[in-house]
């Protein structure tokens, strides 16, 4: 970009999106940073996390791919069981991956990945963090001007020639963009919430089967009528990290913005009281303080995701369930796509600034709303009841380890995996930016 040493980009949320979006600017070329976060730290919190080739490729481009990485453990096959017996009725062997994609597909833990990111950004002059910062946007145009509330001190304004919204699914600035539509999209309840534990080697040794899990260069599916559990090693295989999803019992009558609420072991226990007794053992490792529920909520397809010189990134446009491990994944090509388009800006004026967020939304809103879809879709599949549905689902999952074909757990599809694994939206940004400004690649 001929003036991006003068460009001045504000980040709203200093999560993976925020982080990501930080340093990939930084990275290519853009000078003045700012990130602007409500608490007082990162105060990374969370369990495991999956580190697709989409999200490595770009990694590697920011040069942290290789830290992000180094407690992973590179998933070498995925097992889909059934809930009741630990029968295997299906198996996708993830060997090809590293060599048809560049990297591997990863597991690891999410304070690594967000951990990682905040060090390579600290890295980058470009960059500054403001903690204990919360942020509205005063006025859009023609710059968006901040409102900056620190904690304990004085609010002040911040112009900016770009805002990057990463305010997470609770976004205050996702209904300011749409209030000039004329819309209101509210997040929604799935109807499904999630335990999420990780369990300590220590914890885990006395059982020879369970340490075996913990071993295993594996991610195990056990799926259920209406709930299921996703389970893989992290930490350098000292936690085995466990991620549940069942119907939601405790948080109808919760207010919106509760989101987690401390979980009782017992209703842990009786939410998986059918499932095989290798479940049985694991979970009744979890010490009895250390249960906590996840409220899963999503909101429809927004209408736009940018209004002026401001940007939605990440949870705050595509938030998605959990089931195709894609969700981090999509906030940091989000941040990819936004480095390649406002790098090549030939100038920094509004109109070409909202020209490439525009640009940013055609290369990412489809792709992002396609696998928010899937997510959503491969739950339903995965937690059918008895039935000739169900039938037929288990001999597709049976022909996983023969004749192949398609697969009801859309994350182990060929084709579904091509097309996520393969795609490579910085390239894609490139193009775009190409057939919008009419300008050869810099």
């Amino acid at each position: 970009m001929n003036e991006q040493q003068g460009l001045h980009v504000a980040i709203i949320g200093a999560g993976i999106g925020g982080l990501s979006c930080a340093l990939a600017l930084a990275k290519y070329g853009i000078q003045r940073i700012d990130v602007y976060e409500a608490t007082s730290d990162l105060g990374f919190v969370g369990a495991g996390i999956q580190l697709a080739p989409n999200m490595g490729r770009i990694l590697k481009r920011l040069g942290c791919w290789e830290p992000v990485t180094k407690e992973a453990t590179e998933v070498k096959v995925a097992s889909v069981r059934q809930h009741n017996d630990n029968k295997e009725l299906g198996r996708v062997e993830f060997a090809h991956v590293r060599e048809e994609y560049g990297t591997p597909h990863m597991v690891s833990h999410r304070f690594s990945l967000a951990g990682e990111l905040y060090n390579a950004c600290k890295e980058e002059k470009a960059i500054t963090f403001h903690f204990d910062s919360s942020c509205s946007i005063k006025t859009w145009q023609p710059k968006p001007k901040l409102a900056v509330t620190p904690r304990n001190r004085e609010s002040y304004d911040v112009f900016a020639d770009v805002v990057l919204a990463a305010d997470g699914i609770k976004s205050s600035v996702r209904p300011e963009i749409l209030k000039e539509f004329g819309v209101d999209v509210e997040v929604t309840d799935s109807g499904q919430s999630a335990y999420r534990i990780m369990l300590t080697r220590e914890q885990m040794e006395s059982d020879s089967e369970i340490l075996g899990l913990l071993e295993a260069d594996q991610v195990t599916r056990w799926i259920g009528e209406r709930r299921h559990i996703i389970a893989y090693p992290i930490s350098n295989k000292n936690i085995y990290n466990i991620s549940t999803a069942q119907p939601d019992t405790h948080f109808a009558s919760a207010p919106s913005a509760t989101y987690t609420t401390r979980g009782s072991k017992v209703d842990m226990l009786d939410s998986f009281k059918d499932f095989c007794p290798l479940i049985q053992r694991m979970l009744n490792l979890v010490p009895d303080g250390d249960v906590c529920e996840w409220k899963l909520r999503v909101h429809s397809p927004l209408p736009t995701w940018v209004r002026g010189s401001v940007a939605l990134v990440g949870d705050a446009c595509h938030p998605t369930l959990p089931h195709l491990a894609q969700g981090a994944a999509q906030a940091v090509e989000d941040a990819g796509v936004l480095a390649v388009i406002l790098s090549m800006l030939p100038e920094a004026r509004p109109d070409s600034i909202n020209k490439a967020l525009r640009a940013y939304e055609r290369v990412r809103k489809e792709r992002a709303e396609t696998l928010v879809d899937l997510a959503a879709a491969s739950c339903r599949t995965l937690h059918l009841g008895e039935g000739a549905a169900r039938e037929e689902r288990d001999k597709q999952f049976a022909a996983l380890k023969t004749t192949g074909g398609p697969s009801p757990d859309k994350y182990l599809d060929a084709e579904v995996q091509k097309m996520i694994m393969g795609t490579d939206v910085m390239q894609l940004a490139r193009v775009e930016f190409q057939r919008t400004f009419g300008m050869e690649f810099l």
